[in-house]
């Protein structure tokens, strides 16, 4: 099970240095230039993940795989992208691919760094970002609407439920406000399915970045707190980073040289751990467990899956073949001390398939195919 954030955001804003440092790569080049990114790079890291450290402790495992997300470098757009511009067409079509978005803002002052609007403003730099893609997805939806309103009037009910998911979504997005905003009731499924299938730009989910200069990378300053505010009004969320930071850590070889550089300016943690663990929360995703002596894994699932569905993650013959889940909770098997003791101490559950996988479990799957 594949998810992908996308990293977007105008030229110039430390896009691609901070894609760098979250790979630890020289895949995309950091250029002062616009478009230094044409292609979109793509890398895949693995989600911090204490939990899994100490079920390494308990079980000295032979292998250890934690879970990955992926991430893509998308090249910079400038205003007028949904009419083409600079390398819109491109952008747009980039971006519909990933499953949620990571907007880069510039929140830092540098004579040396060219901004492509003559001056450094993140709230104006985010608004460019979210007209472009406002005005990409009521150009679509207008196409298809006139259609689906003719179909509906036929008698397609498909068809019907359409007009009803799109109409809101217009005005939504002819008022400036994204399509996410006018998104159908979780408990309309037959709603929520057309909803996904209409493929919006502005129905993803956006983690707001602040790059501010590595003075600020503690406390932040006066433009990330602009966009703390803006995220809250959204009822989004934003991370502050320091791109430059980033890069400086991911050259530093050891653990401890990470830590001991990282305290000497005040931060507990990289900004790739802060990024990473926010846009796993961003998707609505969840980690269980395998552990055993040949490997201790963790597996993203998503939140509210079942244990036939988080089965099949392994392989699709564990969910189509399922009988039950052996789990244990994480805080059991981490206080009886790995997973005979749970199984004495009455600890082990034997579940079936209605049941919700909760964070944090480990489970062993039985399946007959």
């Amino acid at each position: 099970m594949g998810f992908n954030c996308g990293i977007v955001g105008l030229p110039n804003v430390g896009k691609s240095t901070l894609f760098n440092a979250l790979t630890q790569t020289i895949a995309a080049q950091a250029a002062n230039f616009p478009f230094c990114t044409i292609e979109p790079n793509t890398g895949r890291v693995a989600v911090p993940d204490k939990r899994l450290d100490k079920l390494v402790e308990l079980v000295h495992p032979k292998n250890v795989v934690p879970t990955q997300l992926e991430f893509v470098d998308i090249a910079g757009l400038v205003k007028g992208a949904s009419k083409g511009e600079g390398l819109g067409n491109q952008f747009l079509a980039n971006i519909r691919e990933v499953d949620a978005i990571i907007h880069v803002l510039r929140c830092f002052e540098n004579d040396n760094i060219t901004h492509v609007e003559g001056s450094v403003d993140p709230i104006r730099d985010a608004e460019i970002v979210e007209t472009e893609l406002m005005i990409a997805d009521l150009e679509s939806l207008e196409k298809r609407f006139d259609q689906a309103q003719k179909k509906a009037r036929g008698g397609d009910k498909e068809a019907g439920v359409n007009v009803n998911v799109m109409g809101p979504v217009i005005e939504a997005l002819k008022q400036g406000k994204p399509a996410r905003t006018a998104a159908p009731d979780a408990s309309d499924k037959e709603a929520c399915k057309a909803y996904k299938m209409l493929q919006l730009l502005t129905a993803k989910p956006v983690l707001y970045v602040c790059n501010v200069d590595e003075e600020s990378a503690a406390t932040g300053n006066v433009y990330s707190q602009k966009v703390f505010e803006k995220a809250k009004a959204e009822n989004a969320r934003a991370v502050i980073i320091s791109a430059e930071i980033e890069s400086e850590v991911a050259q530093l070889e050891s653990e401890e040289e990470k830590k001991e550089f990282l305290a000497s300016l005040g931060l507990e943690e990289t900004g790739l751990a802060k990024i990473i663990r926010e846009g796993y929360k961003l998707l609505g995703l969840e980690t269980y467990f395998t552990a055993g002596p040949k490997e201790v894994r963790a597996w993203t699932f998503l939140k509210g899956s079942k244990a036939p569905q988080c089965a099949g993650i392994i392989h699709s013959d564990f969910e189509k073949g399922f009988i039950r889940a052996e789990t244990i909770a994480y805080d059991d098997f981490v206080k009886y001390g790995g997973e005979q003791a749970c199984k004495e101490a009455g600890k082990m559950r034997s579940e079936g398939k209605d049941y919700v996988v909760q964070d944090g479990d480990l489970l062993n799957f039985l399946f007959n195919v």
